[in-house]
Formats: structure tokens, C-alpha cells, sequence
């Protein structure tokens, strides 16, 4: 049951790119709680969050590899927060996917100093936390700059 909740139902398992196709997943379920309340979404991202650090500390006390790639539960925890932060907007859930596998991917500053020195679920969460909370602030400027210019960030579908 532990490794389901931590590859997110072995979308981790994936042989290419698994920590996108955890983001993927994450954005489909995501979605319609993001429809109905943003709150929730980033509230349930900071739920998980904790659990997921403990599941992760039990399983590298079992003999699990640190940061093992098909631990895709962290990507969903970042990628909820960005979205929670966002709201609910068709450019908006972009934005946030887009800018949230780059600072995962790119870890800069204080997202690859958590990567490399902070061990155990902390570690593992923390830099996909932080990388989420870069994201939803970076989608949150573009957005306002783009309101600013009179688009229709629901693109009429919404």
C-alpha cells in the first residue's frame, strides 16, 4: 500500500520521465478539487505532504534508496500547492505545471540546497514543496501581468 501512495498509483514507475508523469497524474486529480475550491487543494497538498514524509522515512528505514525515482508523491504535493496558490484557470493550471517542472528539473537556490543536504522524507518533500510555492508565486506574476493586458486567462471555456 506504501509504494501506491509514494509512486502515486506507479505513475512513478513510468521508464520515461517519471517525476512528469507523477505531475500528470497530480494535475488530473487535482483539477476538479481545484474547480470547487483552491483552499482545499493547497490544504489537502500540505496534508499529504506530512504523511508522505513519514511514509518515506519508514521505507529508507526498510532499504529504500534515497529520493528514489519512482517516488512521485513529492510532485503532487508541489505541483497542488502551485495550483492551490494559482486558482482555477485554464492558463493558470499551465502556468503552474510549466513553472513547477522547471524549478523541479532546474532546482535552483535554496530548491537544490534542500535536494542535496536535507535527508530522509523531509529532503525528498521539501525541495518539490518549495519548487511548488516558486511556482504558484511565478504563475501568480504572470498571471496579473497578463490581466493587465485584458486577456481572457479562462480562454471562454470556464
Amino acid at each position: 500500500m506504501r509504494k501506491l501512495f509514494l509512486t502515486l498509483f506507479y505513475s512513478g514507475k513510468s521508464h520515461v520521465a517519471p517525476g512528469t508523469m507523477g505531475s500528470l497524474l497530480a494535475l488530473i486529480i487535482g483539477a476538479p478539487i481545484l474547480y470547487f475550491s483552491a483552499e482545499t487543494l493547497f490544504l489537502l497538498a500540505i496534508f499529504i505532504g506530512i504523511i508522505a514524509v513519514k511514509q518515506i522515512d519508514l521505507d529508507e528505514k526498510n532499504g529504500g534508496t534515497h529520493d528514489d525515482k519512482s517516488i512521485v508523491i513529492d510532485e503532487l504535493v508541489g505541483l497542488w500547492l502551485a495550483m492551490g496558490m494559482a486558482g482555477f484557470s485554464l492558463v493558470g493550471i499551465f502556468l503552474a505545471f510549466g513553472f513547477f517542472r522547471l524549478y523541479d528539473i532546474w532546482k535552483p537556490s535554496y530548491i537544490g540546497k534542500i535536494d542535496r543536504e536535507i535527508t530522509g522524507g523531509l529532503g525528498v518533500v521539501g525541495d518539490d514543496a518549495l519548487a511548488g510555492l516558486l511556482a504558484g508565486i511565478s504563475t501568480l506574476i504572470i498571471i496579473k501581468i497578463l490581466s493587465y493586458t485584458e486577456i481572457d486567462l479562462n480562454c471562454g471555456l470556464f
